[in-house]
């Protein structure tokens, strides 16, 4: 439930619901007479793809000219996986990416694209690239469902996603077939108890691992951020765009603001919206969870007319009631503590969705019985009916620990227990725990402690935070826009719940849609609620 894990399929199946629906809230703008032009316009686009130029970063090699002058081959898109063909007006390609940027004339990968041409052509202002989180998110089977949301952006960008190296169709990484998955899920205790549960626990970590290896080795060690990063920027130089505008969400911000960290001269418009936290390492994150969730729990409780502390210790009991007697279901199965966590969690992502929350633990505590929450849970972790589970969670902790160097051992994660629980009583235990597990016995090493996102001399980035925001907190909007660097990082505030703001405010809404189409870059600070 970290930055760096499930966490972040909000942002590719429950909230792209919530960006679909275009809840709307009220606006009050802090300083409402502050908008000034952006410097200069998103970029000149042309039909052919631009020339090869300096990189930004000695970290970049040059890449030769048979992949920067590639030619998209665009056809009607056929369905995903566990999906539906998206409409006539949608066009798929694929581009040729290095499969080691050290190594740029040497083997490539294909990554998967979509694309919807702008409606006003004569007003046309480039490619507009979504990354909708994960890690491990489909862009290219998420796009086309959330795209109600962003017809305003469309009448002047084609909308343009992308499977990221590692995920869905772009070489996507497995590690584990249905029934071991369903297996794990059944058998490994996420709060381990005893010696036993514990031993258990890690070797079932390390087996995923290990999985990964041999299923999706040759592709493991190059899945980090940094080389995404780096496709990025070759599909806008093979799109045709001098800069790139970009449009992240949740993980999709930590990849944004890598790509101005390498990259600053050819930003674009860009906005993060729900930002992670750039200084954070692994166990930062999972503090920083156990916080938010707590906090959008607490907020839950509030609406409800119930006293948070009262109301979090009820769930907690309900949730030790579990561990030692799971719940039976109508389907057979049986839920246990770890999944009961994983139900509670997927409704705090969306106000919408507490009401079905509501529903479950009615269900749970008066009942005795585990459907509700067990459906919600199937849906955090990609299980359909028929029992198969789609891949995101195997991409997800690849491209998360490819990049982190952060390796906590069972110890560690031992003596986090007593902090974490203090800060939630139903969310903590389930993080401290999870740090030692997430990376366990690494197969591949992870590139770096925290992501560097400084990026001095890029044009002004709108970093969008949610004040109630579970999976991000709202803390991390803030060093998010600090780190980018004076006079990049500008914030926008937006009080209110769930994760990620567009869609779900209008006065957010307007405001990115004024920034992308107009240039008007709000004032640093503005307060959306």
């Amino acid at each position: 439930m970290r930055a760096h894990r499930r966490a972040q399929r909000a942002a590719v199946t429950t909230g792209a619901v919530l960006l679909a629906a275009g809840l709307l809230a009220g606006c009050g703008l802090s300083e409402p007479d502050a908008d000034v032009p952006a410097d200069g316009r998103p970029g000149h686009t042309s039909a052919a793809p631009t020339p090869a130029g300096p990189t930004d970063s000695p970290r970049t090699p040059e890449l030769p000219s048979e992949l920067t002058s590639q030619r998209l081959d665009w056809k009607r898109c056929t369905a995903p996986r566990g999906g539906n063909a998206p409409g006539s007006a949608w066009r798929c390609a694929r581009v040729d990416v290095p499969l080691d940027y050290a190594d740029p004339s040497g083997e490539t990968l294909s990554v998967a694209l979509i694309r919807k041409e702008a409606r006003d052509k004569g007003r046309r202002l480039g490619s507009l690239l979504f990354n909708f989180g994960g890690p491990g998110g489909s862009g290219v089977a998420t796009l086309p469902r959330a795209a109600g949301s962003y017809a305003k952006l469309n009448t002047r960008y084609d909308l343009v996603s992308f499977d990221p190296r590692g995920v869905a169709a772009s070489s996507g990484v497995r590690c584990r077939t249905d029934k071991e998955q369903e297996q794990a899920h059944r058998n490994v205790d996420l709060t381990p108890d005893t010696a036993a549960e514990e031993a258990a626990f890690i070797e079932d970590a390390a087996e995923f691992g290990a999985g990964c290896e041999r299923r999706s080795g040759t592709v493991l060690p190059h899945v980090g951020t940094g080389n995404a990063a780096r496709d990025l920027d070759l599909i806008r130089r093979v799109l045709g765009d001098e800069k790139l505008s970009y449009f992240g969400f949740s993980y999709g911000t930590e990849l944004g603001g890598t790509y101005a960290h390498l990259f600053p001269h050819t930003v674009g418009r860009t906005v993060l919206d729900a930002a992670v936290d750039p200084t954070a390492d692994g166990i930062g994150h999972a503090r920083n969870q156990t916080v938010g969730f707590q906090r959008a729990l607490e907020n839950y409780l509030k609406d409800r007319g119930q006293r948070p502390k009262e109301g979090s210790e009820r769930i907690a009991r309900l949730l030790a009631r579990i561990d030692r007697s799971p719940l039976p279901t109508d389907s057979g199965r049986e839920l246990s503590e770890s999944l009961a966590i994983t139900g509670i969690v997927t409704p705090l992502y969306s106000e919408s969705s507490w009401p079905d929350l509501t529903a479950a633990l009615d269900e749970a505590e008066n009942n005795g019985t585990g459907n509700g929450l067990l459906r919600l849970a199937d849906s955090y972790n990609g299980r359909d009916e028929q029992g198969r589970y789609d891949t995101q969670s195997h991409s997800q902790r690849a491209i998360s620990c490819a990049d982190s160097t952060s390796r906590p051992t069972v110890d560690e994660a031992r003596a986090l227990l007593p902090e974490f629980r203090e800060l939630s009583p139903v969310f903590g235990p389930f993080l401290a725990w999870d740090t030692a597990g997430w990376c366990a016995e690494w197969p591949v090493e992870g590139e770096h402690e925290t992501p560097e996102t400084s990026a001095p001399g890029a044009g002004p980035v709108l970093v969008v935070g949610t004040t109630g925001d579970p999976a991000t907190p709202y803390e991390g909007a803030r060093r998010m826009a600090d780190e980018l660097g004076e006079g990049v990082g500008v914030l926008l505030t937006n009080k209110g719940e769930g994760h990620g703001a567009y869609g779900s405010n209008d006065c957010v809404t307007s405001t990115i849609d004024d920034y992308f189409l107009d240039g008007k870059v709000p004032a640093d600070g503005r307060t959306c609620g």
